[in-house]
């Protein structure tokens, strides 16, 4: 006992009456980041070595094989069940975020949380470090203590978060400023005679250069209408995948239109024209509040230097006025 009263007295002496806790909670994070590794090393099946010594000899037969393969393997699979939600509804859930985002990579998710992990840990790191360097060259109170290790740590949680987030609301913004502009192209693309995929494709090739993330959404449904798959089911996949209302709106008058045996070209003139009236609209909404904005502006930066200009020279006649009466 009187070593460990030795080891707190000098501890409180060198970094404040919060040292020992500061030290008992630096050793359990390097405690968890040295045993992290070992308790999440995954312990190969029987049968994934079957199937790598497989690949190995049939590479060995052939030399070119690899050049063959797809995707190199991901270093995070043996830590997936860590770094991935177990839950399936969770895990579809994060994944269909990560596809809105523009992430379609397999491990998207797992590199997601990947990143939260490495970032939080780092600049909590960095927080108590920062706390111990501030400490020895002055008092500091408890409060500001506890924010400036906690609050790095979780800046650097969250920070992924943030950013997919804003990844997101900027391919939203994108598609919905593109998609009346799409539809014009299309109409007029089926009009001219060509088919619904045809119209597809060149529309996913000429709003490349303004619209990617449309285009790269148009680009997706048509390869899967090439592959085979039914058509309906890949505008519905499209509709889900975006998360867009008009997109959605669009998919249900294209599948009508196919189940109805309608004019696909009179549907696209419709919703067409309903497009443009709404993109219409958001701008008139956006002129709308503009003036609201404008309003703390206005009384911050104008209103000021008006009374300055306008009741400066009466204020400064007054004070002389009154100091040459005293005088």
């Amino acid at each position: 006992m009187g070593f460990l009263n030795d080891i707190n007295a000098k501890l409180t002496d060198a970094f404040g009456p919060l040292g020992p806790l500061l030290a008992l909670g630096l050793l359990g994070l390097l405690l968890v980041v040295g045993t992290l590794p070992a308790m999440l090393k995954k312990q190969p099946e029987p049968f994934s070595k079957l199937k790598a010594q497989r690949l190995d000899t049939g590479k060995a037969a052939r030399p070119g094989a690899e050049l063959r393969r797809g995707e190199k393997a991901d270093k995070l699979e043996k830590f997936a069940g860590f770094l991935e939600p177990q839950d399936v509804e969770t895990m579809t859930a994060a994944r269909l975020k990560m596809l809105r985002a523009g992430y379609r990579a397999k491990n998207s998710v797992r590199m997601f949380h990947f990143a939260q992990l490495v970032l939080g840990i780092g600049f909590l790191i960095f927080g108590v470090i920062y706390t111990l360097i501030v400490q020895t060259q002055q008092e500091i109170s408890t409060q500001f203590m506890i924010i400036a290790t906690i609050g790095p740590g979780a800046a650097g949680y969250y920070l992924p978060q943030y950013w997919v987030q804003r990844r997101l609301q900027t391919r939203k913004e994108e598609i919905v400023s593109g998609f009346p502009d799409a539809l014009d192209l299309m109409l007029v693309c089926v009009e001219a005679g060509q088919s619904l995929d045809q119209s597809i494709n060149r529309v996913a090739k000429e709003s490349r250069a303004g619209y990617p993330a449309l285009a790269e959404e148009f680009e997706i449904v048509a390869h899967e209408v090439k592959a085979g798959k039914e058509r309906v089911q890949v505008l519905k996949d499209m509709s889900e995948r975006v998360g867009i209302p008009d997109v959605s709106s669009f998919v249900t008058t294209l599948v009508q239109s196919a189940t109805f045996g309608t004019s696909i070209a009179e549907a696209l003139r419709v919703y067409s024209a309903e497009m443009r009236d709404k993109r219409v609209m958001r701008a008139e909404e956006k002129a709308n509040t503009l003036p609201t904005k404008l309003t703390l502006g206005t009384m911050l930066f104008t209103v000021p230097p008006l009374m300055i200009i306008l009741i400066g020279p009466s204020v400064h006649g007054i004070a002389t006025t009154l100091s040459m009466g005293k005088g």
